[in-house]
C-alpha cells in the first residue's frame, strides 16, 4: 500500500519440478527453472546447517527487519544479510538485481512485468504443501497472475504479504479539539468543513508527500476515487481488465476534488520521511498514509493520534480504502527459496511472527481464517486501523493500489501528473486522459 506499488520488470519463473526444488530443506543450490510448480512430498524448512539469507528491503519501514530478526531467534542457523533501498529505487532496480543479484526474499513492485521476465518464483507449489491456497482466497488475490504477467487476480501465485496494508486517514487528536472536530467526518462535504476550519485556524488541514519520485497525492485521490464511485471498476483497471479506464466521471469528481490550498505549501518538494517527521511533530490535522505506520505512531504520540476511512460522498454510503499485501517474493534463481518460502509460511503462522506484524506493523497478518490474533488496547491507533479494516471487509472495498496498474504507471505517470496538477500545471480531465493514455501504451509495451 506504498506505498503500494510502482514501476517494475516482472519477475516470475516457473519452478521445476517442486519436488526437485523442495526436496532437501534448506538446501542452498540453486534451482532450475522449470514448467510447472509441483507440490514437493513435505513442507520445506532452513534446516540446522548455517544459511545466509540475502534480502533487499524497503528502507524506512521497521517490519520486515522485525520479523527476521525474531525468526534468526528461534532458528539461530538463519543469518541475513540485508540490503535496504527507497522503494522508487527498487522498482527501478528490480529487474536488474532479480536477474544479476537474485536476492531470497525481497520487497517487490509491481510483478506483472517480473512475471513475463521470468524473474520471479512461482510458489503454487509452497502454497499447496504450506496450506496457503486454503487461506481466504481474497488475501492472495492480488498475487495471482496468469501466464506472462497477465490477467491478475487469477491463476498461479507468485509473491506473498507480510500482512495486508490498509491506507487511510491519521488524524492528531490535539489539532482535532483545536478546531471543534469530536469525531471522524462521516461524508466527504464534512471533511471539506474541517479542512476549512482548520485552515482558518492557523492550522495546516492536510501535511502528505508529493515530492521526487513518489507522489503520495495518489493516496487521497484514489480514497476519493472510492467515495464518488465503486471499487470495482477501479480494481479492474488495476488488474488490466479488457476495456478497463481510469477516465471516468467519477474519477474525474474525485480529482477535481483534489485542492492544492488544503496541502502544506511545499507539497511537491516533501518526501515521505519528511511528511512522517511533520505529522509527529504536530505540523499537520491529517495524513492520508497506511495502517503500516500504526505501531510507530502508538510509540511516537502515545494516545494522540487517531484514524478513520474516507468517508463517502453520501451520509451511509460504503467505504473503501487501499488495501494489499506488504508484498514479498522470491527470485526465480535465489539460492535460498526453501527456506524463504518457509520463513514466509513462518509469518502468517507463527504467534510470535503475528504478534510483531500487529505492534509493528500496525496491520493484520495474512494467513488462516482462524489464526491466532494478539488483542490491542481500545486507546491505541492500531485499534483503529485494525477496526477500519474489518470495515472494508464488510462493505467488500479492498482495492489494489492504482500505482500498481503496470510498471512504470507511478513513476511515469501519476507522479509527474500529480505533482503538476497541485502546481496549477494540469488540468483534471487532463491528468485522467494522459494517465489513460500511458496506461495503453505501456500494457501494448510502447
Amino acid at each position: 500500500m506504498a506505498r503500494r506499488g510502482r514501476s517494475g520488470a516482472a519477475l516470475v519463473i516457473a519452478m521445476g519440478t517442486l519436488a526437485a526444488a523442495c526436496a532437501a530443506p534448506g538446501s542452498n543450490s540453486p534451482q532450475p527453472a522449470a514448467t510447472s510448480a509441483s507440490a514437493p512430498s513435505a513442507a520445506p524448512t532452513c534446516g540446522t546447517a548455517p544459511i545466509t539469507m540475502n534480502g533487499y528491503f524497503e528502507t524506512g519501514f521497521p517490519l520486515p527487519k522485525a520479523l527476521t530478526t525474531e525468526f534468526t531467534k528461534q532458528h539461530p542457523n538463519v543469518t541475513w544479510n540485508i540490503r535496504e533501498d527507497q522503494f522508487a529505487v527498487i522498482t527501478q532496480n528490480a529487474p536488474r538485481v532479480l536477474a544479476d543479484n537474485p536476492p531470497d526474499l525481497m520487497r517487490l513492485p509491481q510483478v506483472s512485468e517480473l512475471v513475463k521476465d521470468n524473474l520471479l518464483k512461482n510458489l503454487d507449489g509452497y502454497a499447496k504443501v504450506f496450506g496457503w491456497d486454503k487461506w481466504p482466497a481474497s488475501q492472495l488475490e492480488q498475487l495471482r497472475l496468469g501466464p506472462g504477467g497477465r490477467p491478475r487476480g487469477e491463476g498461479s501465485l507468485y509473491a506473498l504479504g507480510l500482512n495486508s496494508s490498509m491506507t487511510g486517514i491519521f488524524y492528531n487528536k490535539k489539532l482535532a479539539a483545536k478546531i471543534g472536530m469530536s469525531a471522524p467526518p462521516a461524508t466527504l462535504a464534512e471533511l471539506d468543513a474541517l479542512l476549512d476550519k482548520a485552515k482558518k485556524a492557523g492550522v495546516t488541514p492536510i501535511v502528505q508527500f508529493n515530492g521526487g519520485a513518489t507522489g503520495g497525492l495518489a493516496f487521497p485521490l484514489q480514497d476519493l476515487m472510492a467515495s464518488y464511485g465503486p471499487a470495482a471498476p477501479i480494481n479492474d483497471w488495476i488488474f488490466q481488465k479488457p476495456g478497463a479506464t481510469i477516465n471516468t466521471p467519477s474519477n474525474l469528481q474525485a480529482v477535481q476534488h483534489i485542492k492544492a490550498g488544503y496541502f502544506q505549501k511545499d507539497v511537491n518538494a516533501v518526501d515521505y520521511a519528511t511528511m512522517m517527521s511533520r505529522f509527529i511533530d504536530g505540523q499537520g490535522l491529517f495524513m492520508f498514509n497506511g495502517d503500516w505506520e500504526s505501531g510507530n505512531l502508538d510509540k511516537q504520540m502515545p494516545g494522540d493520534v487517531g484514524f478513520s476511512l474516507m468517508p463517502p460522498a453520501q451520509q451511509g454510503g460504503k467505504r473503501a480504502a487501499m488495501s494489499a499485501p506488504l508484498t514479498f517474493g522470491i527470485a526465480a534463481n535465489a539460492k535460498n527459496a526453501d527456506c524463504a518460502a518457509f520463513f514466509l509460511d513462518w509469518v502468517a503462522t507463527d504467534k510470535r511472527a503475528r504478534e510483531i506484524g500487529v505492534e509493528v506493523g500496525g496491520s493484520r497478518p495474512m494467513g488462516p481464517a482462524d489464526a491466532y490474533m494478539p488483542e490491542v488496547a481500545a486507546d491505541k491507533v492500531t485499534a483503529g486501523t485494525l477496526a477500519a479494516g474489518a470495515d472494508i471487509s464488510k462493505d467488500n472495498g479492498a482495492m489494489d493500489f492504482i500505482a500498481n496498474a503496470t510498471g512504470a504507471i507511478y513513476a511515469k505517470s501519476w507522479t509527474p501528473q500529480l505533482q503538476k496538477l497541485v502546481a496549477g500545471q494540469q488540468k483534471p480531465q487532463e491528468l485522467l486522459k494522459t494517465v489513460q493514455a500511458d496506461y495503453a501504451g505501456q500494457l501494448e509495451g510502447n
